[in-house]
């Protein structure tokens, strides 16, 4: 198991449970339904890579090392663009962070691209270990 893609992916989790916590109770008075809607699409983002991130901690004992570690950078590269850029527009931040979202968005995608990619060429025989 990789750990730092584990502490990373149990990080982002408990981090995403406070942030929806704070989306359900602390916003609720503060910001428009639609605000709010954004901001619950960056928790559900980042919850679901912060699992992903768990799934590639336990991934690498049966895929290269090498694409673990890269898929990990770019699920955390993509949870800090994209869910990061929706909370910062949520909370009102600068507009210069709308288009930062899609590049957060195409981390991610990167990131299964390459679990995707290690996986098909593997050997039959490591991934049934």
């Amino acid at each position: 198991m990789d750990r730092h893609s584990f502490a990373l992916g149990a990080l982002f989790a408990g981090i995403a449970v406070a942030l929806g916590a704070f989306g359900a109770h602390g916003l609720k008075d503060m910001v428009e339904e639609s605000a709010l809607q954004t901001w619950e699409v960056a928790v559900r983002y980042q919850f679901w890579h912060a699992l992903a991130l768990l799934i590639t901690a336990f991934a690498a004992e049966k895929l290269s090392a090498d694409a673990c570690r890269l898929a990990r950078r770019l699920f955390v590269i993509g949870i800090l663009l994209f869910s990061g850029s929706l909370y910062g527009l949520t909370l009102g931040g600068p507009s210069w962070l709308g288009p930062v979202t899609p590049l957060g968005g195409l981390a991610l995608i990167g990131g299964w691209v390459v679990l995707i990619k290690e996986a098909c060429s593997c050997r039959k025989e490591s991934l049934n270990e």
